[in-house]
């Protein structure tokens, strides 16, 4: 705003003013604070001045009031963001966090968050122009999960970009910057690395249990990732976790918050708290015992906003002298430095993103990076005798298993809801010539207890008694979210499969806090166990028979629920169904999974009519995930116990194998599979990870050669969980490819390709470098097979002679490149002190005289084990440093 205009504005305006006992009311006046001319720091300083403590302390929770005598607008600090807009309807949905880590591809990275930011842009000011500002609706985002997945087992690996902290660092700067963007004025969302720091499960026990590690653990695997987010993403928010780090809390750890990440990184955003970590200070990790305490201890230690309600009581712990109110400002001055910085309290027209158009979401050009991230995921683990790529002209094909045709697997968790998801199945089916004949059996379920749902289809329903042209249920439609009033449309649903998006559910229809009832009779068509249930945005219940046989109450995810119970063929069963709209983008699903005792030996006479059989396997975001509670063997609250196949897969897998058809298996999980038996017996092996909404377009790309797979593992595939440390242990021993001493199955850094490639002339800058000095390094990579594609290169280091223990190696570089074939390429590297040091006996991290390999290949040099049959060799040369020790700056 010019000055100008600010004069005339203040020559004009009528000066309403009345006072209270607490503060004055201005109304009709340009506040400081509202003058985007000015510094965000001064108008930071004159809001908080304006603000009572009790104001202030309100704005700490994450579900902050509106300040109505300021203008200060409500504000939900909550969205979700890993792989796309989550929570918030309709949205692009890249492939789970893990596999876009095993794309390899910062590049790629970095497109993938602008995209997420810009739908959220697009949707948080369509919110607001409808008068919206909940939850999932604002513009900080707690994403990235940047824990490292240091153990199979942990249920929320999937989230995370791996077990090497180099790969997280770099694909976390990338998912930053396209977050935030790179308009020098304002951020277009902003991005929260979680969880901070020292988190990676169990997770039923994430509440109570103490992360103890030594320091070298600390500064080589735990820490670095989230100084490269801090440091060189500049991200402007930091999630704290729920465990104690070292006896003490991670969001009341002053070792944490304060002297690592406020003095060591120059952190200059905000802290928020895990959701309800801070009432497990006195709840479960007993370290105070009352809510005023823990409100004092987080604070101080340095975390500004509480995802939870416990910072309700700082007003207490004010009065009690457990904390000072000048501390009260300086987190509300971090956070609404942030909404500042968003450009929240500007003009519309001085913030570019508030011109995204809502049309963005889920768009063709979006749609189309999710495709070319879903195609960059697969990882091609075995191809023996060159099964793949398939010929589109095969005469039949069987698709079998329970992940080939189930949307849920594909999208993860923390996810969005796509407009036109493709599963495996589907994307086959589109890719063949129409001669050829698909054979699609489940086979089985994905694990015991775990039924695969579909919509109960309307030739089962029926609005009253008897059969004929009675069929769906009779649906009354309410234009509140309670049945208290009466329906405003009454009508025939044949089928209960509903997505409204942002949409009514009916015309005349309110698009927010509707209810329907559903009425009617259930005839099952064969006598037997039923799986029967409700998949559902919002809250809702099924009535059987007059009794409550399943209820969802949830404003966060779309939930499925069922009930297990018999039912008999040709008998009546009452039916009532309600369900209440608790935000935009409502759905509901009746589904249910009928009785067939003969699963798997239909897939099996379908894989004996078949010239190949795809089988599409592996885990479900229903097995694995954050603080689960399912009955099935092999799992537990979330994690897994075991890291093989779930044993109904497995014998699934064996009993097709003995058909003698050949067989590719396309895995679909969120974490390692130890497919040993696989390995042995079956020729072609898929890691698809869960791909989003391109999969079943991508996976068919892959199968049938139109794109040539280059995706690399980034985690270790272990052979048994007998070759891994005790869970709880935090130690990295025999941990992760860095540490692991073992027989890997497939270790880090690897995949295959339809083509290969040759690494020659590597080149050292000098052979000696002075402590302190950078490195120079080149390689030539050359495609010396008959197809195009990509290849990784990756760069990893291994000191020969260090005074201290130091990795196996470190991956320190990668470039994913594209060759066409006989194409040569020079890839060059620059290794920095910090890349080269180690952490010293001090715990210091310095950069000491010794020599040092370096290693550039395709894949990750020197693993113990069997040999793979990676298309990509490994180069490898030798320097040294010389010199005194040189301290390395954590900033």
């Amino acid at each position: 705003m010019t000055r100008h205009f600010l004069l005339s504005y203040l020559l004009m305006t009528f000066l309403s003013v009345s006072t209270s006992h607490t503060q004055e009311k201005i109304e009709n006046v340009l506040l400081p604070f509202q003058n985007p001319d000015l510094s965000i720091e001064d108008r930071v300083n004159d809001l908080v001045s304006r603000m009572t403590l009790d104001e202030k302390i309100k704005q700490l929770l994450y579900n902050a009031p509106a300040i109505d005598r300021l203008d200060i607008p409500e504000y939900n600090w909550w969205n979700e963001g890993l792989h796309g807009v989550a929570r918030a309807g309709r949205a692009t949905v890249f492939p789970q966090s893990i596999g876009l880590s095993a794309t390899w591809d910062t590049e790629l990275m970095h497109r993938v968050a602008t995209v997420i930011a810009d739908e959220a842009r697009a949707k948080h000011h369509d919110a607001v122009r409808n008068g919206r500002r909940g939850i999932y609706e604002g513009l900080t985002f707690w994403a990235p999960n940047i824990n490292i997945f240091r153990d199979p087992r942990w249920g929320r690996g999937m989230e995370t970009y791996g077990e090497d902290p180099y790969l997280t660092g770099r694909l976390a700067v990338e998912f930053i910057k396209g977050m935030q963007g790179d308009d020098p004025h304002y951020f277009k969302t902003i991005a929260t690395p979680k969880h901070f720091a020292v988190h990676s499960g169990p997770e039923p026990e994430r509440h109570v249990f103490n992360a103890v590690v030594d320091e070298r653990d600390l500064r080589e695997t735990y820490l670095p990732h989230f100084r490269d987010a801090v440091v060189d993403g500049n991200a402007q928010s930091v999630m704290c976790a729920y465990n104690r780090f070292r006896g003490t809390p991670c969001c009341g750890s002053n070792e944490l918050l304060q002297k690592i990440l406020h003095d060591e990184w120059d952190f200059d955003g905000y802290v928020v708290s895990d959701c309800w970590a801070i009432k497990d200070f006195y709840d479960t990790h007993k370290i105070v015992k009352s809510g005023p305490e823990a409100a004092a201890m987080a604070l101080k230690a340095g975390t500004d906003l509480n995802c939870g309600v416990t910072y309700d009581s700082l007003g207490i712990a004010v009065r009690l002298g457990l904390v000072g109110e000048e501390l009260v400002d300086r987190s509300v001055k971090r956070i609404f430095q942030s909404r500042f910085k968003l450009g929240t309290f500007d003009p519309p027209e001085r913030v570019p993103f508030a011109k995204i158009p809502i049309t963005v979401n889920d768009s063709k050009e979006h749609r189309e990076i999710a495709l070319e991230a879903a195609r960059k995921s697969i990882v091609l683990l075995k191809n023996d005798g060159a099964l793949l790529p398939l010929s589109k002209n095969l005469k039949s094909i069987a698709v079998i298993g329970p992940n080939a045709n189930d949307v849920e697997v594909l999208l993860g968790n923390y996810n969005g809801t796509p407009t036109d998801p493709v599963t495996p199945l589907a994307g086959i089916l589109n890719k063949v010539k129409s001669k050829t004949k698909i054979f699609y059996v489940q086979g089985c379920n994905v694990a015991e207890n775990i039924p695969l749902l579909e919509v109960v289809p309307s030739s089962v329903l029926f609005n009253k008694k008897g059969t004929g042209n009675e069929n769906g249920l009779a649906a009354e439609y309410f234009n509140i979210n309670n049945f208290l009033e009466n329906p405003a449309v009454t009508r025939i649903d044949s089928a209960i499969d509903f997505n409204w998006w942002d949409k009514p559910a009916v015309t005349g229809l309110k698009a927010d806090s509707f209810s329907v009832r559903w009425t009617g009779i259930l005839i099952p068509p064969v006598s037997g166990k039923y799986s029967i249930g409700l998949n559902v945005f919002g809250g809702s219940k099924l009535f059987l028979d007059d009794s409550l046989l399943v209820e969802i109450n949830n404003s966060h995810v779309v939930q499925t629920d069922w009930k297990n119970i018999e039912l008999f063929a040709g008998k009546s069963y009452k039916i009532q169904i309600e369900f209440c709209d608790r935000r935009a983008d409502a759905s509901v699903r009746f589904v249910w999974s009928k009785p067939n005792p003969h699963l798997k030996q239909e897939a099996i006479e379908a894989a004996k009519q078949a010239d190949v059989v795809v089988m599409c396997l592996g885990l479900s975001p229903r097995l694995e995930g954050e603080e689960m509670n399912i009955d099935v063997a092999g799992f537990s609250g979330g994690d897994r116990v075991d890291i093989g196949l779930p044993k109904i897969q497995e014998d699934l897998l064996k009993d097709i194998a003995k058909t003698g058809k050949p067989i590719v298996l396309v895995l679909l999980n969120g974490s390692a599979l130890a497919v040993n038996w696989a390995d042995e017996n079956i020729p072609a092996i898929i890691e698809a990870w869960y791909p989003g909404q391109a999969a079943g377009s991508a996976l068919a790309d892959v199968l049938f050669g139109d794109y040539n797979p280059a995706g690399r593992l980034p985690v270790t595939f272990y052979k048994s969980v007998d070759q891994l440390p005790p869970f709880s242990n935090y130690g990295m021993k025999e941990r992760t490819y860095k540490y692991f001493t073992g027989e890997p199955l497939y270790p880090f850094g690897y995949g295959l390709s339809y083509t290969n490639f040759d690494y020659s002339n590597l080149k050292l800058e000098t052979g000696n470098i002075n402590t302190g000095e950078s490195l120079s390094v080149s390689v030539d990579v050359s495609n010396i097979g008959k197809r195009a594609g990509d290849e990784v290169v990756q760069l990893y280091i291994k000191h020969l002679n260090a005074s201290v223990p130091v990795p196996l190696r470190s991956l320190q570089g990668f470039q994913r490149i594209f060759l066409k074939p006989d194409e040569v390429k020079t890839v060059k590297f620059l290794l920095t002190p910090r890349q080269l040091s180690v952490i010293d006996a001090n715990n210091k991290r310095v950069v000491e005289a010794g020599k040092i390999e370096i290693s550039v290949g395709g894949k990750q040099p020197g693993f113990v084990g069997r040999e793979d049959t990676a298309t990509t060799g490994v180069i490898s040369g030798k320097f040294e440093i010389i010199g005194l020790p040189f301290p390395v700056n954590e900033r």
